[in-house]
């Protein structure tokens, strides 16, 4: 397995150093970097701009020999004295990478392991329900998201998200026509999630989810939560013991006693935790949040390692999963918290349309964390719908064709439960093609989403790579191309530990 990554290593340094070079060279000749200059009506101003960016840009010597320079600099932080260069106006380009990925990691991360998770579960549960209501839905709205152009979704977002959302927090009570529709929206959904062989069990699963959704729209149409929202120490608890046992039946499924018990024990843990703490993070930092978090993993996992037994390994699964949900919801119940004030001092427009962040927006951390989120959001469900659909179908295929393996069936005749089936033996193999996506749409979201980034005002990687292009300023485009490159050639190498990791063939091989 060592020789097998070095060489795939050393054969991903020779690509680079080939790509590098012919991305520099199509760079560099693209245009004319002095273009924007003829135009200077002043002969000597003309004249001395020119020869300014031409020493700063080295035209005067070939375009090899300045690629040689640039690798030069770039290898030199090997011990540590490397430079990425300058651009044409004489600033040094690494604070300008460093600033542009800053801001493209904080758009595409959260948005990409949204859509991974989400997708992947999707997938998962659609193969599992082939030819049903559902697999026929979740199919639609696939291919309606993957069709979607996204400046046409980012801007419907803009206006229906933003514009029209921020409107009806004014005034926050559901129209009639649109509680029927969405309630009738949740009745059909129902249907397609529970199904149902006859019109009864349908209309009894379109009833149920009707009522729900109903039941909730009123809550919110009557109470004052979306303008005061808060889960608070009940909502939390609640929520808190109910994931545990959700976490609980896909881990071991709901009949294994101790890890169960390991489960709720965690996310009581967890709840303690977030209690006595309440008076502590009213002003809290990054720190004591990460210092609680990792408090919260250990303790709850040496609960469940204690009561674990002889399925210690998966009652401390489940038990740390549980406490880390529960922390979760501590946040969420604290960012709620937050929400009046921060609507306050947006003016009533707290869902933002454009840029990273408010300039000059002052607050305690749970209100400047909700102007980055309130920022975030629209080009976050932008990415999410479009990146929804492929791991959606690429998960449904490749987990239906791992469902008619020879493993899979010789599996269920063994007697084992459907859990520990699709758990252990399916999901596990199907995961082994979908790793192949994941790496590469993650090595590519790092380069920026680049029409994304401009709908929506950020400052990101691809914003950064544009203007090198347009400008014809090469250190830009290259400090851009050598993270992408190196996300690609990293993340590959990830994917490969990874599939020996799902696959005991490859590790020995």
């Amino acid at each position: 397995m060592v020789a097998f990554i070095l060489r795939r290593l050393l054969i991903s340094i020779g690509v680079f150093f080939v790509a590098t070079f012919l991305m520099y060279v199509l760079v560099a000749n693209a245009g004319d970097p002095l273009e924007d200059l003829y135009n200077i009506s002043d002969p000597g101003d003309r004249a001395a701009r020119i020869a300014a960016r031409t020493q700063i840009m080295q035209l005067d010597t070939p375009v090899v020999v300045r690629y040689v320079h640039w690798l030069g600099d770039l290898l030199g932080y090997l011990w540590g004295a490397g430079s990425l260069g300058v651009n044409r106006a004489g600033q040094a380009v690494a604070p300008l990478l460093g600033l542009a990925l800053s801001s493209t990691l904080r758009l595409v991360l959260l948005s990409t392991v949204l859509a991974i998770v989400t997708g992947v579960a999707v997938g998962i549960v659609s193969a599992l329900r082939q030819y049903t209501s559902f697999d026929y839905t979740i199919t639609f709205f696939s291919f309606v998201f993957y069709s979607l152009p996204i400046f046409w979704a980012a801007v419907l977002l803009k206006q229906f998200g933003a514009i029209a959302f921020n409107d009806w927090l004014g005034d926050p009570v559901v129209p009639l026509p649109v509680f029927v529709l969405l309630a009738a929206l949740g009745g059909l959904f129902a249907v397609s999630l529970v199904g149902g062989r006859t019109w009864l069990l349908r209309g009894a699963s379109f009833a149920g989810g009707f009522l729900a959704v109903a039941a909730v729209l009123l809550v919110l149409s009557q109470t004052d939560f979306l303008a005061r929202p808060s889960l608070g120490p009940v909502g939390v608890s609640v929520l808190g013991l109910a994931a545990a046992v959700g976490i609980t039946a896909l881990v071991s499924g709901l009949a294994a006693r101790r890890v169960l018990i390991a489960s709720l024990a965690g996310a009581v843990v967890g709840i303690i935790i977030y209690v006595a703490t309440l008076s502590v993070l009213v002003d809290a930092t990054w720190p004591l949040l990460l210092g609680l978090f990792a408090i919260t993993l250990v303790v709850a996992g040496g609960v469940g390692a204690g009561i674990g037994g002889i399925d210690r390994s998966r009652a401390v699964r489940a038990a740390v999963l549980s406490g880390a949900v529960v922390a979760g919801l501590g946040l969420v119940d604290w960012l709620m918290f937050a929400w009046p004030d921060y609507v306050a001092n947006s003016f009533g427009r707290p869902i933002a349309t454009i840029g990273s962040n408010t300039p000059n927006y002052t607050g305690n951390l749970w209100q400047t964390t909700l102007d980055s989120l309130t920022h975030i959001v629209l080009p976050s469900i932008t990415l999410v719908l479009i990146s929804f659909a492929q791991y959606t179908r690429y998960t449904r295929s490749s987990m239906l064709e791992t469902m008619n393996q020879d493993y899979v069936r010789t599996a269920r005749a063994k007697g084992l439960t459907e859990r520990t089936v699709i758990m252990r033996h399916a999901f596990r193999n199907a995961l082994i093609p979908v790793t192949t996506l994941v790496a590469l749409d993650f090595a590519a979201v790092v380069g920026g989403a680049v029409i994304t980034e401009r709908i929506f005002g950020w400052k990101g990687m691809g914003a950064l790579f544009i203007e090198g292009v347009y400008t014809v300023d090469p250190p830009p485009v290259m400090a851009f191309f050598v993270v992408s490159a190196a996300a690609v050639l990293l993340l590959n190498i990830v994917a490969d530990i990874v599939y020996a990791y799902l696959d005991p063939r490859i590790r020995l091989s």
